[in-house]
């Protein structure tokens, strides 16, 4: 049996703080949970960083963990394999988390049953235990459209369960969620109930669904602000113009386009992105679109053009 480093499976040393471990478990398990990850390894990878977590987030177990890595690097366990010393948690009393029950590690490896198993079982049968249920995470992915004005959906997720013989399983459930409008990227929607079952009759946990947008052919989201690239001709750059615009819930606005206006300008539509307590904008940016001089009249128009601005040194600041 392989000694498993746990401060390598969550990418922190071992001096983290108890913050540090919980922001480098929930990065990971954005990247890892078979949900969302496309990884070939995801579940074990995700098996392995929960596994770190039990450990590492619960002071009793890691102090222990950590006298136990101490003895290792001392060369204090037999050659062939590692197996824990005898009385190696002496003088350490571990402690379920609140939302953990005897069920919860049945997928942990082996390494985590030879420590921490037998006592988990033996504190499990000494007591009537009563736990609310885990909460879960998972990510979805939603059009811009559902986030304008609401929708709702059925998301069809992959949840870890157990059978009967304690064995782990995963397993498909369809839910039907309820999307508010204005929600915006990060935004995480509660469905009450729909974590891990409770123990000793508890009530469930939550599951917590963290909202992506799907990316739009018009609009780019950021928080409640959408951006939409306008493009312009150089002439109503040059001399301003009144041009119209697609709306992100419908319809067309007619947006003034100042006199000489640059390229990437950013004009703002104020009020005319994701909805909320204080709603998103709706930001323009300039992009100046050169008409082809694929015609005798375009040519001569251009020819005029450069005629007429010869004075025009767009390089000059390069000293050339």
């Amino acid at each position: 049996m392989e000694f498993k480093d746990y401060y390598s499976a969550l990418g922190v040393d071992r001096t983290a703080s108890d913050d540090e471990v919980r922001k480098a478990y929930r990065k990971l398990a954005r990247k890892y949970h078979p949900d969302v990850s496309k990884e070939a390894d995801a579940e074990q990878r995700m098996r392995d960083i929960n596994e770190a977590k039990d450990v590492l987030g619960d002071k009793e177990k890691r102090a222990a963990y950590d006298a136990l890595a101490d003895r290792v690097a001392r060369g204090g366990h037999p050659e062939g394999g590692f197996q824990p010393p005898p009385g190696w948690d002496q003088g350490f009393e571990f402690h379920r988390g609140p939302r953990q029950g005897p069920a919860d590690h049945a997928d942990f490896s082996e390494f985590f049953s030879s420590l921490f198993g037998e006592a988990e079982r033996r504190d499990a049968a000494r007591q009537n235990y009563k736990a609310r249920g885990e909460d879960h995470h998972a990510a979805i992915e939603i059009a811009l459209e559902d986030a304008l004005n609401g929708a709702e959906r059925e998301i069809t997720l992959r949840a870890q369960t157990v059978d009967a013989q304690g064995h782990p399983q995963w397993q498909n459930r369809t839910l039907s969620v309820k999307i508010p409008p204005g929600v915006h990227p990060g935004q995480f929607i509660r469905l009450a109930g729909q974590g891990m079952p409770g123990h000793g009759g508890e009530p469930p946990g939550d599951l917590y669904l963290e909202v992506r947008i799907a990316p739009h052919k018009l609009y780019r989201v950021e928080e409640r602000d959408l951006y939409m690239t306008l493009p312009v001709t150089p002439t109503e750059a040059a001399l301003g113009a009144q041009v119209q615009v697609p709306t992100p819930i419908g319809g067309l606005v007619e947006v003034t386009v100042p006199r000489n206006a640059r390229n990437g300008l950013k004009l703002r539509l104020k009020g005319r992105g994701l909805a909320g307590k204080t709603p998103g904008d709706l930001y323009l940016l300039l992009d100046i679109a050169l008409p082809p001089a694929d015609g005798d009249d375009a040519r001569k128009a251009y020819e005029q053009l450069a005629q007429a601005t010869a004075s025009f040194h767009p390089r000059q600041h390069l000293g050339v």
